[in-house]
């Protein structure tokens, strides 16, 4: 049995789940969203409390069984709290800015890179240099943020492109061989 998948999810006041045709489906306050439970694990709903049991054991039903339990209980956060990542953008001249449905960046290239933004995210600029990707499902901010991110990945010797804002990027030396020699 695994040990993620043992574990109770209580949920908070105002949120609800249903399981119907292998379908678990979570509402809260912040909207509703379903996941796929594969056949192999059972879901008990009891109250306000959400349980998951292997129903017929195969190789990989411990592995489910921890998987539907960690994607429920990031469901069920979801829709009561919801997710969000901050992104830094670093370098001369770098900014980026909410245009309509579309986050449009200054990143050193020769135009402004244009990036549209998917249904159910909600990105805010709080500052030129900062974006705050926010929505209820943990895997599209995760994704959006990390396509963000990939656009200009931070170089080490100046630290410009876009991180994390809890990413910790290692520096390195500029090359000093040959200094003052003539």
């Amino acid at each position: 049995m695994s040990r993620i998948g043992k574990e109770l999810i209580v949920m908070p006041a105002g949120v609800s789940a249903k399981f119907e045709n292998d379908t678990l489906t979570v509402s809260g306050p912040k909207g509703t969203l379903t996941q796929t439970i594969d056949s192999v694990i059972k879901v008990n709903i009891d109250g306000q409390n959400l349980s998951f049991e292997i129903a017929k054991e195969t190789p990989e039903s411990n592995a489910k069984h921890g998987l539907y339990r960690a994607l429920a209980h990031n469901m069920v956060v979801g829709v009561s709290d919801g997710f969000s990542k901050t992104l830094q953008i670093s370098g001369v001249g770098y900014k980026a800015s909410v245009s309509g449905n579309k986050l449009v960046m200054n990143l050193g290239f020769s135009h402004p890179v244009e990036v549209e933004i998917p249904e159910g995210l909600h990105v805010t600029t709080p500052s030129a240099t900062d974006v705050v990707i926010s929505g209820i499902d943990r895997q599209k901010v995760g994704q959006f943020a990390s396509k963000i991110k990939y656009i200009r990945p931070v170089e080490p010797y100046h630290g410009y492109g876009i991180r994390y804002s809890d990413q910790v990027v290692i520096r390195k030396v500029g090359k000093t061989a040959g200094k003052g020699k003539k």
